[in-house]
């Protein structure tokens, strides 16, 4: 069934537990996600953004997906810039929409995001913000200190949350996009600060490559969605590589599925 991710995410924050949310770019990786998610009675968000076209292409699958499924699934727009894209991922049929401000000044990510927040509200959707950076992998060991100044500030966020009405908050605290360059570190007790001061469902990007059990620690230190996507993408890349000099393409595209939906149950223990 098709949901929005208000709804996800405070009953995950009642049950102390996460919701994964898979960021997607094709069509095989997705049915195996939801394939995935199905077989684990795993509610689950798929997201995707960046431009109009992505999420015009992909809204119809999203959606037929969801609601043929007996599973809660989110269409949600991962990062979107500004007002215009939040506006087309609304009309596309997106029940869910992110705001990225996360590299402007607070005051100017305090006043976007409001106004998004207004627009979607009245259209009855959810928004999720980002306060504090989430850098990228590659930069992870020599932009260490960067990225560490760069995290949540527990007084901050709760008057960003109390300015901007947002529905949960992508939080910085130590993950970040992409393959690491290093080993990834989580500032438990800085996440710790984060729950007991904020009182909506906070969201990790950068979960691929951070560690399953570090994953569950930060799940029971207080997060409630998990976004997830390198590591999907490097299971479809392997199998194409390994598979696609002896498959015929009706049978490469069923093992890339596969392979989307090996990486979600081996996240089992994270969500379940």
């Amino acid at each position: 069934m098709l949901v929005n991710s208000k709804f996800l995410l405070e009953k995950a924050m009642k049950e102390g537990r996460a919701v994964p949310a898979v960021t997607i770019i094709d069509e095989h990786g997705m049915r195996g996600v939801v394939r995935a998610c199905e077989e684990m009675e795993l509610p689950c968000i798929l997201a995707t953004g960046k431009t109009r076209e992505n999420l015009e292409t992909f809204a119809p699958l999203m959606a037929f997906l969801a609601r043929r499924s007996k599973l809660p699934i989110v269409m949600h727009l991962d990062h979107g810039k500004d007002l215009q894209m939040v506006k087309w991922a609304i009309a596309s049929g997106f029940t869910s929409v992110m705001f990225d401000g996360s590299t402007l000044p607070f005051e100017e990510n305090v006043r976007q995001t409001a106004e998004i927040v207004e627009y979607a509200h009245a259209r009855g959707i959810p928004v999720e913000a980002e306060l504090g950076h989430v850098g990228n992998g590659a930069d992870y060991e020599k932009e260490s200190k960067k990225l560490r100044s760069l995290f949540t500030q527990p007084d901050q966020a709760l008057e960003f949350i109390r300015r901007t009405g947002v529905d949960s908050l992508a939080v910085a605290v130590g993950t970040a996009h992409g393959e690491y360059a290093g080993e990834p570190r989580i500032d438990f007790q800085r996440l710790a600060q984060l729950r007991a001061a904020i009182p909506i469902p906070l969201v990790l990007h950068g979960g691929s490559g951070t560690g399953k059990e570090m994953l569950r620690k930060a799940v029971e230190n207080g997060i409630n969605k998990v976004n997830l996507c390198t590591d999907i993408h490097k299971a479809c890349r392997r199998c194409v590589q390994e598979k696609a000099g002896e498959q015929a393409y009706p049978d490469l595209c069923a093992s890339i599925q596969n392979a989307a939906r090996q990486v979600m149950l081996d996240y089992r223990q994270v969500f379940l």
